[in-house]
C-alpha cells in the first residue's frame, strides 16, 4: 500500500472524522440474495455480514463515528447493527442506520449516491467533524484508512478518491482517473470503451517504479468508490441537485477543487453481482486466498454468537469453510462454504457451494410437522447433489436431489430456485421438494 509520508499518524486529526458508508438501491444485482434483506445484510464468508467489511476497516483505522445509509429492506440489517456493534458510554463511538426517510419537504427516495448524503445532511451536521470519509458497502478489501485520510491532509486536498491500479479488460466497467506528478487528477473519464480513450489514461510506467507496483501488464487508475471530502466542500459540492459521486460529482469537481487520487493497491474485490459474490466466495475456500480472514492484525468484526462447536459424523471435506452450530453427516464437501447452523444429511455431495445455514435450529415437532405436509426439513436432505449453487438461510433441500446449473440458461426463473450468472440460488426459506433435480 503506498505510503503519502513517513511523518507519524499522530498530527492528523482522525478524530475529527466522519464515516459515511452507502449501503447501495435496491441491490437488483444480488437478486434474490437481496429479495427479503438489504445489500449490506448479506451474510459473508459463512459467519459474516457484507456490511462488516466497510464498519471494521473504520474500527481497525481508530474512526468510530459510522453512519450507514440504506432504504430498501433494512429490518435485519439493523437487526445485525444493533447486535453486534456496542461502544460504552466514553468513547463517543456509533454505528448508526439512517434509512432513507420522507419529510414534509421532500417524499423521494434516493436518487444516487450523492443524494443519499445530501438528504442525510441534517444528521450529519449535528456532529462536530472536519472530514468526511465515504465508503462503498458491497467491496471486499482491507484498508488502513488512516493512509488514505493522512495523504488528503498532507497534500492539502480538498477532496481525495481512492483509485485502484486494473488492467485494460476492467477499464469499461469503471470510472479512470489520469493523475498529475503531485497526485492531482486531471482527467477523469466514466467507463471508457474507445481503445484510443483508454491509451490517453494508461498509468505511465514511470509511475509504476514511482508506486512500487510489480506488473507487466498495462494498468489504469480505477475510482473504487470511496471518497474523503473536506467538510466545506461537501457542504458546496452537494449544493446542487447532481445525484451521483462518480458520474456527477467528481466529474464537476475536478475542474473547481483539488481533487487528488491515493493508489491502493491491496486486495480487493467488487462483490456487488451474483458471479462476483460466488467467485468471491469459492476464492475463500482455498488455500490462498485473495482476501485473508484470518489476519487478526485487522480483524473482521461481527455479531458475536454462542453456538455450539460444528459436529462432523465421518464424511471426506476439502478446502472449505464450517462455520460455527453445523452438523454433517457423512457427506462429502468440497470447495464450499457453510454457514452458521447448517445441516448436511448422509450421502449428500456438496462441491463449489455457498450454503448460508439456518436463523435457528428446527425442533422434532418442526420436522415432523413439516414432513407431514411433504416438505424436507431445513438443511440439505440424504443423496443430494449440489454443485455451482448457493443456498440462502433456513432452505429446505429434500432428499434425492440435483442442484446443477450445467446445460441450463445462464438466467433462469423456477417455482424452486432461480439461475444468475450461471449460478443456481435457494432463495431464502426457499423449499425444494424430495427428488427435484435441475
Amino acid at each position: 500500500m503506498q505510503q503519502p509520508s513517513t511523518r507519524p499518524y499522530e498530527p492528523i486529526p482522525f478524530h475529527r472524522v466522519l464515516a459515511v458508508i452507502l449501503g447501495g438501491g435496491a441491490g437488483t444485482r444480488l437478486f434474490p440474495l437481496t429479495k427479503d434483506r438489504a445489500k449490506p445484510a448479506v451474510p459473508l464468508a459463512g459467519k459474516y455480514r457484507i456490511v462488516d467489511i466497510p464498519i471494521s476497516n473504520c474500527l481497525n483505522s481508530g474512526l468510530k463515528r459510522i453512519f450507514l445509509l440504506t432504504q430498501f429492506n433494512s429490518a435485519s440489517l439493523h437487526r445485525h447493527i444493533s447486535q453486534s456493534y456496542k461502544f460504552d458510554h466514553f468513547t463517543g463511538g456509533f454505528v448508526e442506520i439512517l434509512a432513507a426517510e420522507q419529510t414534509l419537504t421532500d417524499t423521494s427516495w434516493y436518487q444516487g449516491t450523492a443524494d443519499a448524503v445530501r438528504k442525510n445532511l441534517i444528521h450529519f451536521m449535528n456532529n462536530d467533524f472536519d472530514y468526511m470519509l465515504i465508503l462503498s458497502g458491497d467491496q471486499l478489501y482491507r484498508m488502513d484508512l488512516r493512509s488514505l485520510i493522512a495523504q488528503h491532509v498532507y497534500n492539502g486536498a480538498e477532496v481525495t478518491v481512492a483509485t485502484l491500479p486494473v488492467p485494460r479488460e476492467d477499464v469499461p466497467g469503471f470510472g479512470i482517473m489520469q493523475i498529475d506528478e503531485s497526485h492531482r487528477i486531471v482527467r477523469f473519464v466514466e467507463k471508457p470503451k474507445d481503445p484510443a480513450i483508454q491509451d490517453e489514461l494508461k498509468l505511465g510506467r514511470d509511475w509504476f517504479h514511482r508506486l512500487k507496483i510489480q506488473d507487466d501488464r498495462e494498468l489504469f487508475l480505477a475510482s473504487m468508490g470511496i471518497y474523503v471530502f473536506n467538510r466545506d466542500i461537501l457542504l458546496r459540492l452537494l449544493d446542487n441537485e447532481l445525484h451521483d459521486f462518480g458520474k456527477d460529482i467528481i466529474p464537476y469537481a475536478i475542474k473547481k477543487q483539488r481533487v487528488h487520487a491515493y493508489v491502493y493497491q491491496g486486495a480487493w474485490e467488487d462483490i456487488g453481482t451474483i458471479r462476483a459474490f460466488f467467485d468471491c466466495s469459492i476464492d475463500l475456500t482455498s488455500s490462498r486466498p485473495r482476501f485473508d480472514f484470518f489476519d487478526m492484525a485487522s480483524p473482521i468484526f461481527t455479531r458475536a454468537r454462542f453456538l455450539p462447536a460444528s459436529k462432523i459424523n465421518g464424511g471426506s471435506i476439502e478446502e472449505s469453510l464450517i462455520s460455527d452450530g453445523c452438523i454433517i453427516n457423512r457427506a462429502n464437501i468440497r470447495q464450499s462454504v457453510l454457514g452458521l447452523r447448517s445441516i448436511v444429511a448422509e450421502g449428500t455431495q456438496l462441491h463449489r457451494t455457498v450454503m448460508m445455514g439456518s436463523d435457528y435450529y428446527e425442533s422434532h415437532a418442526s420436522i415432523l410437522g413439516h414432513e407431514a405436509e411433504g416438505k424436507p426439513r431445513i438443511g440439505i436432505g440424504r443423496n443430494t447433489r449440489v454443485e455451482n449453487a448457493i443456498i440462502d438461510k433456513n432452505a429446505r433441500i429434500g432428499e434425492n436431489c440435483v442442484l446443477c446449473p450445467e446445460g441450463k440458461p445462464k438466467d433462469l426463473d423456477h417455482a424452486f430456485y432461480y439461475i444468475r450468472d450461471g449460478i443456481v440460488v435457494i432463495p431464502k426459506n426457499g423449499i425444494v421438494p424430495n427428488g427435484t433435480v435441475v
